[in-house]
């Protein structure tokens, strides 16, 4: 009899656990963060926004900093100028250099322990209104203006200088360039050359009097003259601006340099070493920021004072306030600084090593 052998009945097979997927989880948390971000930006655009329509041109947008802490109680605000003369927007509040440097004056102006400004310029000059508007702001102030050429203070950069009540540069500071400019373009060869003819309608005869498509010898006498008429009316502002300036009478010290009687021949659009300015009477000293701190407490009688500097705080208003903005094109030049592209057809007070 054979032994009966039970079948063999396969275990089942365990069930396969299948992992349970987290993309849903981090989708998630990526649609938050979004979100999250997406309301910052609009909290932050508001507040820029606001910040941006309420201290626009506001004096009270600048803090003051110690540049130097002498211990006093007496102050001395410094003010910057820097780079091309403009009435573009140049910070991040909007404000531009005009607003800029008259809200500082302003503070200065109204602090009763501020005795004096020692208004530092490396400029190369710029525009006309521009550089008038801030002789304006200087020309007003109540206090003692002592301005500080650095390495360039040529044409406008002079012209902001000059009815300040003290003038220090170094001796290789690049100043002088008295003088107007008008430049232009013409291009009418080029086109000739590529076969654009311009077609002009216009309501007067003197309307494309600076046109880019007119050809040099179409220029009219009548029109240069016109032309030649507007500068030398500026040249004479700027005469007068610096002759004015330079009047002891009108500055608040007892001595200094005047004006040599030959000086108009030297405002002929030349550049002038600090020592030839000083030579000719345009400057009052030869030196540097310390010099004019001496100066200041030499002209106020004071022993000391602390050098103070109005600036304005990085914060939301003022980042955000960039949105929205034109763009300014720009050229850059070997001088470290730089400048917006010139415009055809305006008059500038500038340097000529800028010019081209």
């Amino acid at each position: 009899m054979s032994e009966y052998a039970p079948p063999v009945i396969p275990s089942a097979p365990r069930p396969v656990q299948v992992k349970k997927s987290r993309g849903w989880m981090w989708l998630s948390l990526c649609l938050m963060g979004c979100l999250l971000l997406g309301c910052f930006l609009i909290a932050s655009l508001a507040i820029g926004s606001a910040g941006m329509s309420m201290s626009t041109n506001d004096s009270s947008n600048f803090e003051e900093v110690i540049l130097r802490n002498n211990h006093s109680d007496n102050k001395i605000a410094v003010i910057d100028l820097s780079g091309l003369i403009a009435s573009f927007s140049v910070d991040a509040s909007g404000h531009n250099m005009i607003e800029s440097l008259r809200s500082q004056f302003e503070l200065a102006n109204n602090d009763d322990y501020v005795k004096a400004i020692l208004f530092r310029i490396n400029s190369p000059g710029g525009e006309v209104l521009a550089s008038d508007k801030i002789a304006d702001i200087v020309r007003e102030s109540n206090k003692p203006v002592i301005s500080v050429m650095g390495a360039l203070a040529a044409s406008g950069g002079y012209y902001v200088a000059a009815p300040s009540d003290w003038i220090v540069a170094h001796e290789l500071t690049i100043t002088g360039s008295i003088g107007v400019i008008m430049s232009g373009y013409s291009i009418r060869n080029l086109m000739d050359k590529v076969g654009v003819q311009p077609i002009v309608f216009k309501s007067g005869k003197h309307k494309d009097m600076l046109s880019l498509g007119k050809r040099e010898e179409d220029i009219t006498p009548e029109e240069r003259k016109i032309v030649q008429g507007m500068i030398d009316e500026t040249f004479e502002r700027f005469k007068k601006i610096v002759r004015e300036g330079r009047d002891m009478d009108n500055r608040d010290t007892e001595d200094g340099e005047s004006l040599d009687e030959d000086w108009e021949s030297f405002a002929d659009g030349r550049i002038l070493s600090g020592n030839m300015a000083l030579a000719q009477g345009f400057v009052d000293e030869l030196g540097d920021l310390d010099t004019g701190y001496e100066r200041v407490l030499s002209l106020e009688g004071i022993p000391d004072a602390n050098l103070t500097q109005y600036r304005q705080p990085i914060n939301l208003a003022n980042l955000f306030s960039l949105f929205g903005k034109s763009e300014t094109k720009e050229i850059k030049i070997d001088l470290g600084i730089d400048l917006p592209k010139l415009k055809t057809g305006r008059l500038y007070f500038l340097s000529p090593l800028l010019l081209y």
